[in-house]
């Protein structure tokens, strides 16, 4: 049954469109009831959608993504709290906000890097609140890493024993499961040359023969 299911999920994904770059094989479609916009994992950042990395790894567009409930305050400064660059006057996709201080922004990329870097310990890095804070960033599409933090390993300074082994991809199509890998074919899992942090399958982010690397939304 497993295997027929992705086969037609394969299928019907091979008909449709992303609606960001337009070409076809988009797996991931909007959950918003109603909405039939499709698109592919990669170009996610780029079409401002968000892939919610836990439960049900549920997926939305631009226009039905969750939003912040912060408001804006007159004395905010308007830099982020982690790299200390300018950042945009209002919340949006790519400037966020802490929801227990609201004062804190900081750019989406910038809080993305600090949670696979300060795993179990990932916190408001002004506030230092922490289970607010965390489920605001679950919601809003962040990936939290279950790992300690890299600063209290020797990994943080040395490279990694441990190979990430699982495919990352919003709708993972393979049969075998996330865990699964082969040496070649659309079944290969491939780690995110920036990073090495997230990988997928080959055919889950409709790579093509011809590539030779891969980023995740996250880089």
């Amino acid at each position: 049954f497993l295997l027929r299911n992705t086969r037609r999920v394969i299928r019907e994904a091979a008909k449709k469109s992303c609606f960001i770059c337009y070409k076809m094989g988009a797996s991931i479609t909007c959950c918003e009831t109603g909405c039939d916009r499709t698109f592919h994992l990669p170009c996610a950042p780029g079409g401002e959608c968000v892939t919610q990395y836990f439960g049900a790894y549920r997926s939305f567009c631009w226009e039905h993504r969750p939003q912040q409930a912060v408001q804006a305050r007159p004395s905010q400064d308007n830099t982020c709290s982690i790299c200390l660059d300018t950042v945009e006057h209002t919340i949006s996709y790519k400037t966020m906000a802490c929801p227990a201080c609201q004062d804190t922004r900081f750019h989406r990329h910038c809080i993305q890097r600090l949670a696979l870097h300060a795993g179990i310990g990932f916190r408001c890095p002004c506030c230092l609140n922490q289970e607010p804070f965390m489920t605001e960033m679950l919601t809003m599409g962040i990936r939290l890493s279950k790992r300690a933090p890299s600063w209290e390993s020797d990994q943080a300074v040395g490279p990694s024993d441990q190979r990430h082994g699982r495919c990352d991809a919003a709708m993972c199509l393979c049969p075998g499961g996330r865990e699964h890998t082969e040496e070649e074919g659309p079944w290969q899992l491939w780690l995110c040359t920036s990073c090495a942090a997230e990988g997928t399958h080959r055919h889950c982010s409709s790579l093509e023969s011809s590539s030779y690397s891969w980023e995740c939304n996250i880089c």
